[in-house]
C-alpha cells in the first residue's frame, strides 16, 4: 500500500485518507487571535493621523482624522466566541460622517515570504480564504478589502452582520490576482488585509472584483465611526489558501509570540532587579550595551523606544547601583542585536563591565520595530 501525505491529511492508494491534524501554518494572519499585546499590555489606545497605532501586535489601524475611535484587547469585557479568550475591541468616540478622502480601518500587512506561493499576478493565482469572527452594535453591510504592496490592486469585499452584539462568523473566499505587481519572496509588504471602520468614496469601489485602484473597502459598507459609542469587535482572523475556511489555527503560544516579535519586540521589566542586558563602561557617563533580540527581526529596527522617565533605569556596577540622568538612546542595531546607551552623571570607571538594570519604579521598557 502507498500514501502520499498533503496538508492536513494522508491520502491511501485507495482514495482514502486520514487526517493528521498537522496544518503546515495554514494562517498567514499573524496574531489572528489577538493574544499577544507586547506594546500595551491590555490598555486603551487612541488612534491619530501621521502614525500607525497597534492596539496589538501585528494590526495597526489607519485613520484620516484624530480621536475618532479607541481601541483595547478585550475591549468591554464581553465573552468571546467560542473556542476564543481574546479579542479586539474598536469603539466610536463621536457620530463622525466620513468625507469622500476620509479612511479609517484595521489592517494587517502580510510579508512577501509568506505570501510568495500565492502566485498571485500571473495566470497560476491561488485562491484564498478570509475569515474571522465579528461582533458588532451596529448591524448591516460592512466593509473591507486586500490589497497589493503598491495599494495599485485591490479586491475590496462585504460582509453581512444581522443580529446586533451578536457573534458572527464571516467566511470570504478570494480569488486570486492574475494582474499587477505583487511582491515577490521578499521582506516587504505581500498583501494587506483591512477591515472597514469608515471609508469616503474615494477609497470605496464595488465589492467582489479585482480593481487597479486604491479601494479599502466596498461601496456603501457601514461607518462604524458614524455612530456615537459603536463597537466593532474582532477575532479569529485567518486568511488561508483555498476555497473554503477551515477551523482557526491555534499555533502555540511561544510561536506566536516569536512571529510578532520579528516585527516588534520589548523588553519590559516587571520588577526592580530585573536586568535588560550586558555592558561595559565607554567613560565615566555611558554604559554601552547589548540586547539580543529573541529571534531575527525582518529588518534592522532604526530607532528605540523608552518608557521616556530617567528614574526608570539604572546601571549595577561593582559596589551597587547607579541612577540614571536621561532614558536610554539608541545607538544601532543589526536584525540579532539593539547597541543602547545608558547615561549617568558619573560613577562609572571607563572599561569596567556593568550591568543594566530597571530603575527604582520599575516601570521601563525597551522596544524596537521592523514593522512592516
Amino acid at each position: 500500500m502507498s500514501v502520499s501525505y498533503g496538508g492536513d491529511k494522508i491520502t491511501f492508494d485507495d482514495g482514502s485518507s486520514l487526517s493528521t491534524g498537522y496544518t503546515h501554518f495554514r494562517n498567514r494572519i499573524i496574531n489572528g487571535d489577538m493574544r499577544i499585546d507586547q506594546r500595551n499590555a491590555g490598555a486603551s489606545t487612541t488612534p491619530g493621523t501621521g502614525t500607525n497605532v497597534f492596539p496589538i501586535d501585528r494590526f495597526y489601524i489607519g485613520a484620516s482624522q484624530n480621536s475618532k475611535l479607541t481601541t483595547q484587547q478585550n475591549a468591554g469585557a464581553i465573552t468571546p466566541p467560542v473556542g476564543f479568550s481574546n479579542y479586539l475591541g474598536i469603539t466610536s468616540s463621536s457620530a463622525y460622517s466620513v468625507v469622500s478622502s476620509d479612511y479609517f480601518f484595521l489592517e494587517q500587512t502580510i510579508e512577501g515570504f509568506n505570501t510568495a506561493d500565492l502566485e498571485w499576478g500571473t495566470a497560476n493565482a491561488k485562491t484564498v480564504t478570509l475569515s474571522f469572527q465579528v461582533y458588532s452594535s451596529l448591524t448591516g453591510t460592512f466593509g473591507g478589502s486586500i490589497r497589493n504592496s503598491a495599494i495599485s490592486r485591490s479586491y475590496p469585499f462585504s460582509y453581512t452582520v444581522s443580529s446586533a452584539n451578536t457573534w458572527t462568523t464571516i467566511n470570504i473566499t478570494i480569488p486570486g490576482d492574475t494582474s499587477g505587481t505583487w511582491i515577490g519572496a521578499t521582506n516587504g509588504i505581500g498583501l494587506r488585509v483591512a477591515f472597514s471602520l469608515g471609508m469616503g468614496s474615494t477609497f470605496s469601489g464595488t465589492a467582489g472584483a479585482w480593481s487597479g485602484n486604491n479601494f479599502g473597502s466596498a461601496t456603501g459598507a457601514t461607518s462604524v465611526v458614524g455612530t456615537n459609542n459603536a463597537t466593532f469587535f474582532i477575532t479569529g482572523v485567518q486568511l488561508e489558501v483555498g476555497s473554503y475556511a477551515t477551523t482557526f489555527e491555534r499555533r502555540p503560544y511561544g510561536t506566536e509570540l516569536q512571529l510578532c516579535q520579528r516585527y516588534y519586540y520589548r523588553a519590559t521589566a516587571s520588577t526592580v532587579t530585573d536586568m535588560y542586558g550586558n555592558a561595559f563602561a565607554y567613560n565615566t557617563q555611558i554604559a554601552m550595551g547589548l540586547i539580543p533580540f529573541p529571534v531575527t527581526m525582518r529588518v534592522a529596527p532604526s530607532a528605540l523606544e523608552q518608557s521616556g522617565t530617567a528614574s526608570d533605569y539604572r546601571v549595577l556596577i561593582t559596589g551597587g547601583n547607579v541612577n540614571c540622568n536621561a532614558v536610554p538612546s539608541y545607538d544601532q542595531a543589526t536584525r540579532w542585536n539593539g547597541f543602547v546607551y545608558f547615561n549617568v552623571a558619573s560613577g562609572l570607571t571607563a572599561g569596567h563591565g556593568c550591568m543594566l538594570r530597571s530603575g527604582t519604579s520599575a516601570a521601563g521598557y525597551l522596544g524596537w520595530s521592523a514593522e512592516l
